[in-house]
């Protein structure tokens, strides 16, 4: 393989900033992992992060993607032992016929166990499992001084607390145990509620989240004579019966080039979001869907990044406190629609009260907004400075594993226990991400 096409390899999902290791090493086996003589060091999962927390420019990159062996899986408790190099795929391809599924999952099924960690990921149902770190009962840690530290809530509990949600700054995660959930069927059954304002979401959230473990909605940010509309969608899994679907195919479409500016143009987002809103014609639709349909459905778009076009886009994900949450979530989307930076994704989620164990991890109790934003520059770089200090002000944070732009007096706001976080960094570790927001 030439040395661009790695390079290609270890960008970041946003494909903004691009970066350029010094060295990328790929271990076939976790004894050829070899810290003790490398300066400047980042691991590397499958590239999934929106941002730059998986860059390190001018330094080495531990690219784990060959570490995916599964270990050991016990049945009666459904615990997994498993390599971090392991993708969410490879689990769900293993486990969902066997009657087992992931006791959190984020948006996409292409990420590495490992990552998982390090970025504590969250899914539609936090507001009643909380992260995946929450779920993940040890692991290994390799560490520059030679050393595999085994972390748990009760050995070495400082290092596992560092390191969920520690952005892969605290060693390389070599393994790790992670507890996996007992279902029936590969189907959720479903449930679709279209609702008119931020007000009518608040409302109806309240009530679906008591009834469904999975909850999450999209919302119309493009449309600023009716922002705040949307669709929620809520689901349980199903239980067997004789009318159940059979299982789909496994149909993938590959998005071929970079899309032409043009196509991310203002009235190209605002048209999406009036089509997607008025494509759910009932006001409230039941229906049967296939796990990956309700779990993945942009997995089912290979190299859907490059829709933004070659310059990328930006997510920008942010959760702010219920007591100053709608306001601040109207008042967010308002400003989206009204700048032509409008979002095609836009996806409204209430995380719940469950604690992470991670020092940094990103949930808390409150609203959470998801955003893409096609990159244009300085333009699109002052819009979301702005978003900062209002999420800021209101005592909300931005999510780290999305963030490429964030400035460090912003980052230490969002994160002010971030100096108890980085006396637990591995002194040969660092990344684009942790330089920016702590040199600046």
């Amino acid at each position: 393989m030439k040395n661009n096409e790695i390079i290609d390899e270890v960008q970041s999902w946003g494909r903004y900033p691009l970066h350029s290791p010094l060295r990328v090493e790929t271990p076939a086996w976790r004894n050829d992992i070899s810290l003790a003589y490398q300066e400047n060091i980042l691991g590397f999962g499958n590239g999934r992060s929106y941002g730059d927390s998986c860059h390190n420019s001018g330094g080495v990159i531990i690219h784990c993607a060959l570490l995916n062996r599964m270990l050991a899986f016990d049945e009666t408790t459904g615990v997994l032992t498993c390599e971090a190099g392991v993708l969410l795929a490879d689990i769900l391809a293993e486990f969902v016929p066997r009657g087992w599924f992931l006791s959190v999952t984020p948006g996409t099924k292409y990420v590495t166990v490992g990552g998982a960690i390090a970025n504590d990921v969250h899914g539609k149902n936090h507001h009643c499992a909380g992260t995946f770190g929450c779920h993940t009962l040890r692991f290994g840690l390799l560490r520059s001084d030679g050393e595999e530290y085994v972390c748990s809530p009760d050995t070495h509990a400082d290092l596992y607390r560092a390191t969920i949600g520690g952005m892969g700054l605290t060693g390389i995660i070599t393994w790790a145990e992670i507890r996996l959930r007992k279902i029936e069927t590969p189907f959720i059954a479903m449930e679709s509620q279209k609702f008119s304002s931020l007000d009518e979401f608040f409302e109806l959230s309240n009530y679906i989240d008591s009834r469904f473990p999975y909850t999450v909605s999209w919302t119309d940010c493009a449309s600023y004579r009716n922002f705040g509309r949307g669709i929620m969608m809520a689901g349980e899994h199903a239980v067997p019966s004789y009318d159940l679907p059979k299982i789909p195919r496994d149909r993938k479409i590959t998005f071929p080039f970079d899309a032409p500016s043009w196509m991310m143009k203002r009235y190209a987002s605002l048209g999406f979001n009036i089509a997607y809103y008025h494509s759910h014609f009932a006001k409230i639709r039941h229906k049967l869907s296939y796990i990956d349909h309700f779990f993945y459905p942009l997995d089912a778009v290979l190299h859907w990044n490059r829709i933004y076009g070659k310059r990328g886009f930006l997510q920008y994900q942010f959760h702010v406190p219920f007591s100053y949450g709608r306001t601040v979530v109207s008042d967010i989307i308002n400003r989206i629609a009204r700048s032509g930076e409008g979002s095609f994704l836009a996806v409204l989620k209430i995380f719940g009260s469950i604690k992470s164990s991670g020092i940094m991890s990103f949930p808390r109790e409150g609203i959470n907004l998801a955003l893409d934003f096609s990159y244009r520059g300085a333009k699109t770089l002052s819009f979301l400075s702005l978003l900062d200090e209002i999420v800021a002000e209101a005592g909300g944070a931005v999510y780290p594993a999305k963030d490429a732009r964030m400035s460090g007096a912003s980052f230490r706001r969002f994160y002010p226990q971030w100096e108890e976080f980085a006396a637990y960094i591995d002194p040969k570790f660092n990344s684009d991400f942790w330089r920016r927001v702590t040199e600046s």
